[in-house]
């Protein structure tokens, strides 16, 4: 401990902040103590009541801004993801990508190798709308994301074809959010309004499908 009483073990929120700046320059302090208050991040406490933060936390801080900025995921779901890794083995939080998704782009064929796919279904995904390649016929994230979801769909007999309804849905939600940041003026407001808006759509779009699955679940099995 030294004269002031600061802790000599673990990080201080201002390491923490120094750390996590570098790709999430938006970081604040205050935003960290507000993840903390949330329950997202738990460091421990000195005597003299100072925070110390570990590598864990720092990944754990990581993981929460990236589901946030590239993933658009509202606090609570992430807090359910974290609560649930909390009760795997340690080492399962760092099984999670907690890398930026936002410029991951992969050739054709990793998205094939990754997603678990064939050329054929990529290519039906492809004219259907559901991925589309980028620059240099390369594919982000979220296309080895989908194409693997696809694949899982497949197996429970629906195409590629029957997955357009949720394409034209995405587009109707990105356009109803284009309409709502309209009038901001500043960039860090679209920003803001958009990412707070996509989680709202999410979370939204989710309870629905869920009580509408649920609804089918519970019907009486028709004779066949």
């Amino acid at each position: 401990m030294t004269a002031a009483g600061r802790p000599r073990g673990g990080l201080s929120i201002g390491v923490v902040l120094a750390q996590l700046r570098p790709d999430f320059p938006d970081v604040t302090i205050s935003k960290i103590r507000f993840l903390e208050s949330e329950g997202l991040v738990r460091p421990a406490r000195t005597a003299s009541g100072y925070r110390q933060f570990t590598p864990s936390d720092v990944d754990r801080l990581r993981y929460v801004l990236s589901a946030q900025r590239d993933r658009y995921l509202p606090l609570k779901v992430i807090k359910e993801q974290l609560d649930a890794a909390d009760q795997a083995p340690a080492k399962a939080l760092r099984a999670v990508d907690l890398s930026p998704a936002a410029g991951h782009r992969v050739t054709r064929e990793d998205l094939l190798a990754r997603a678990g796919i064939d050329a054929g279904l990529l290519a039906d995904l492809e004219q259907h709308g559901l991925i589309r390649a980028g620059a240099g016929g390369f594919y982000d994230h979220e296309a080895v994301q989908i194409a693997s979801t696809a694949r899982a769909m497949a197996e429970h007999g629906l195409q590629a074809r029957h997955l357009r309804p949720f394409r034209a849905a995405a587009d109707r939600e990105v356009g109803l959010v284009e309409q709502a940041v309209a009038n901001a003026h500043r960039r860090r407001d679209r920003e803001d309004v958009v990412r707070e808006l996509a989680a709202l759509s999410v979370t939204l779009h989710t309870l629905l499908v869920k009580v509408g699955l649920r609804d089918v679940a519970g019907r009486p099995v028709s004779p066949r």
